[in-house]
């Protein structure tokens, strides 16, 4: 096979990345999600251009997944970030993620996940997006999350790991 000189993988990762962008900005543009739809974002929190509290830097080391759902506030969305205002325990915060930090993006009310392979400090370099829909039940959640998650990560409560709604490499 020959030497991809367009880097299709990177294109269709920015691709990607603006269907974040532009679902976002319609959710700014109004301030309240439509329908039931809500969305959970992982990203990196050591990421370049990441800014949020000391406090959530040292629970959320490496990454963090936040819930956009009833309580949000002051969201702007640029061609490259994007910016929110959250409750963390009763502590408002505001948050400030690039699209190039984002991992996860999943939207449990239709079923629809991105996922972007974008390496930890300590992993090798991969450029890569996938779209999959995975069931969930009625409830919303994926049947197995429950079990998958530890004692530990049942306490934290305010973020949630999207490693259950993955598919196995």
């Amino acid at each position: 096979m020959g030497q991809d000189h367009i880097r299709y993988d990177i294109l269709a990762q920015d691709a990607l990345r603006g269907v974040i962008r532009k679902v976002l900005s319609e959710v700014a543009a109004t301030s309240r999600l439509p329908g039931d739809h809500h969305f959970f974002i992982t990203f990196l929190t050591g990421a370049p251009g990441v800014r949020i509290s000391q406090h959530l830097k040292a629970k959320y080391a490496e990454q963090m997944t936040i819930v956009i759902q009833h309580q949000f506030w002051d969201m702007k969305v640029t061609d490259t970030q994007f910016e929110i205002g959250l409750s963390f325990s009763d502590t408002p915060e505001k948050l400030v993620v690039p699209f190039n930090a984002i991992r996860g993006f999943y939207d449990p009310s239709v079923n629809f996940e991105l996922e972007f392979d974008v390496p930890l400090a300590e992993e090798e370099e991969v450029v890569e997006a996938e779209i999959t829909a995975y069931p969930v039940p009625a409830e919303g959640k994926p049947a197995s999350s429950e079990d998958k998650k530890t004692d530990e990560e049942k306490k934290a409560g305010s973020v949630v790991s999207l490693d259950a709604f993955r598919k196995n490499k």
